[in-house]
């Protein structure tokens, strides 16, 4: 999977801007950033995301990758996002990106 500078730097800038008490999808920063899948920016978070919100980018489904659970839902939980049997409320706490 070839990713330019460019493109890290697109995915990392648009995370930062997702405020607390919000979630976008890794599907939602592929559309915003030009990526042609989902899957790159999870690429990009997994390398690259020690220094931003990484909790508030979630999975299409509402549910975190089971290796994050606990912890992400736990961040997202003390910001307020409604969570629901494991699964955040996308419907109430998606964020649109630009």
């Amino acid at each position: 999977m070839a990713t330019t500078d460019a493109e890290v730097e697109r995915v990392r800038a648009l995370v930062a801007t997702i405020p607390p008490g919000r979630v976008v999808t890794y599907g939602d920063i592929a559309a915003a950033a030009g990526l042609s899948t989902p899957r790159t920016v999870g690429w990009i978070m997994r390398t690259d995301s020690a220094d931003l919100p990484w909790h508030r980018v979630i999975g299409a489904s509402g549910r975190p990758a089971a290796h994050l659970a606990d912890r992400q839902l736990r961040l997202l939980a003390t910001e307020g996002v409604a969570i629901r049997e494991g699964r955040v409320d996308l419907r109430a706490a998606r964020f649109p990106l630009p």
